[in-house]
C-alpha cells in the first residue's frame, strides 16, 4: 500500500505531459496558452511546496493516517476536474488543489516508511519508493500518450485512481506508535545526530536544485520533440517512459550502489548521469537516441533522490520525521514549480537544444558543489559507508 500511494506522486505532474500540445490547441484563443499549459504541469508543485511542511507538522501531531486519507480523496476529486472544466484558468486552479492532496500523501507516506522500518531497511525501502513512483509514472505517462492521441483531456481520468485506493489503504495500513523506529535500536533514530538540521537543509537544497533543471524534461521535451519532427503524443510518452523506467531500475539498486560509492559518491554520480542525459537530449535527432538520453536522466534521478531522502530521515529524531519529510517534499516540488519559470526564458533566447546544454553544465556544477560541501561535513555525523541505508 505504501508503494501504491507513492506511485500517485509522479502522477500529479507528469501524467498530462503528452496532452500539453493538444491542450494548447484546444485553448488557442487564450493569449497566455503557451505559458499556462506548461504551468498545468508544475502548478501542483507550488501548493506542495507551500503546504508540505504544514502537512508534515500535522502528521507529527495528529498521526500519519488522517492526512493520508484526506490527500487521497482530494487527489482523485481535483485531479479528474480537467475532464470537464472549460477554461485553462479553472483547470489551473484544480491543479493547485491537486497539489495540496499530493503534499498530504507524500509527507504521510514518507513518514510511515520512517516509522515502520529501521535505518538499513529504510534506505532500501526509500529506493523502492522511488522505483514505485517511476514505474507508476511509466505506466501512466505511456497510457496518457495513447489517450491524448484520441482526446487531450482524457488523461485527466487517470487521477481517479486516488479514490480507488482509499479503501485498501484504510484496510491495510495502521497508525504507528508515536516515536516508532521500526524496531531499530540506533540512537540516531530516537534522538537525531549532532547537526541534523544542517544535514537536512543540505539534502533539501540539493533536492530542490536538482528538480529546477530536471523538470525541463516533462515541461519542455514534448516541444523539443515536435520541433525535430517527433510530434505524435505517444512519442513524447515513450521518451518520458524511458526516463521513468531507468529511474525505477536505479532506485531499486541505489541502496547497494551506495555501499560502493558512499554517501557522497552516489549523488555525485547521479548528477553526472543527469548531465550526460541533458547533453544527449540536446544533440539527439531520432526517437531512439532521445529515449537513450532520457534514460540517462532517469538513471541519474534514481541515484540522487533516494540518497537525499534517506540521509535526511536517518539523521532526524523520530518525532520530527513528518516535518523533515515535509521539508524535503517542499524543496522537491518548489524546484518543479520554478522549473518552467527558469527554463522558458532560456528556450526563448537559446532554443530547446541550448536550454538542455545549459542544464548539462549546471548539473556538472552541482556535482562539484555537492562534493566540496559534503567533504567539509563531520564524517561521524553524516557519513556511514558501511550501511546501504
Amino acid at each position: 500500500m505504501l508503494m501504491l500511494a507513492a506511485m500517485l506522486t509522479i502522477m500529479s505532474n507528469a501524467t498530462i505531459t503528452p496532452s500539453l500540445p493538444g491542450l494548447q490547441q484546444i485553448f488557442a484563443d487564450n493569449p497566455d496558452a503557451a505559458l499556462l499549459t506548461r504551468l498545468l504541469i508544475t502548478a501542483p508543485s507550488l501548493l506542495v511546496a507551500l503546504t508540505a511542511p504544514v502537512a508534515g507538522g500535522v502528521a507529527d501531531r495528529f498521526g500519519r493516517m488522517p492526512p493520508l486519507y484526506f490527500g487521497l480523496a482530494l487527489f482523485g476529486i481535483a485531479g479528474t476536474a480537467g475532464l470537464y472544466l472549460t477554461s485553462l484558468e479553472a483547470i489551473l486552479a484544480s491543479r493547485l488543489l491537486l497539489g495540496l492532496g499530493v503534499a498530504c500523501i507524500m509527507t504521510a507516506q514518507s513518514a510511515l516508511i520512517g516509522d515502520y522500518f529501521a535505518a538499513p531497511v529504510r534506505g532500501r525501502l526509500l529506493g523502492y519508493q522511488m522505483a514505485a513512483v517511476n514505474l507508476g509514472g511509466l505506466v501512466c505517462v505511456t497510457l496518457a500518450g495513447v489517450m491524448a492521441g484520441y482526446d487531450a483531456r482524457l488523461p485527466f481520468a487517470i487521477y481517479g485512481v486516488g479514490l480507488l485506493l482509499l479503501w485498501p489503504v484504510r484496510r491495510h495500513l495502521a497508525e504507528p506508535a508515536r516515536g516508532s523506529d521500526g524496531g531499530g535500536a540506533q540512537p540516531v533514530a530516537g534522538e537525531g545526530e549532532p547537526g541534523w538540521l544542517l544535514v537536512v537543509a543540505l539534502m533539501a537544497g540539493a533536492a530542490g536544485m536538482t528538480f529546477v533543471m530536471y523538470y525541463a524534461v516533462p515541461t519542455q521535451l514534448p516541444y523539443l520533440l515536435a520541433a525535430i519532427g517527433l510530434d505524435r503524443p505517444h512519442q513524447a510518452g515513450l521518451a518520458l517512459g524511458a526516463t521513468m523506467l531507468a529511474a525505477a531500475l536505479l532506485s531499486v539498486a541505489s541502496g547497494w550502489i551506495r555501499l560502493w560509492l558512499g554517501r557522497i559518491g552516489t549523488p555525485v554520480a547521479g548528477f553526472l548521469l543527469l548531465a550526460a542525459g541533458f547533453w544527449g537530449i540536446a544533440e539527439a535527432g531520432t526517437l531512439t537516441l532521445q529515449m537513450l538520453a532520457a534514460g540517462l536522466n532517469g538513471a541519474g534521478l534514481g541515484l540522487t533522490m533516494p540518497a537525499f531522502i534517506t540521509t535526511a530521515l536517518n539523521v532526524t529524531p523520530a518525532h520530527r520525521r513528518g516535518a523533515v519529510a515535509g521539508a524535503i517534499t517542499s524543496a522537491i516540488f518548489l524546484g518543479q514549480f520554478l522549473s518552467p519559470l527558469a527554463t522558458q526564458p532560456m528556450v526563448t533566447y537559446l532554443g530547446y537544444p541550448g536550454m538542455f546544454h545549459v542544464g548539462a553544465v549546471a548539473y556538472v556544477a552541482l556535482a562539484a558543489l555537492l562534493f566540496l560541501t559534503l567533504r567539509r561535513q563531520s564524517p561521524p555525523a553524516v557519513i556511514r559507508p558501511a550501511s546501504p541505508e
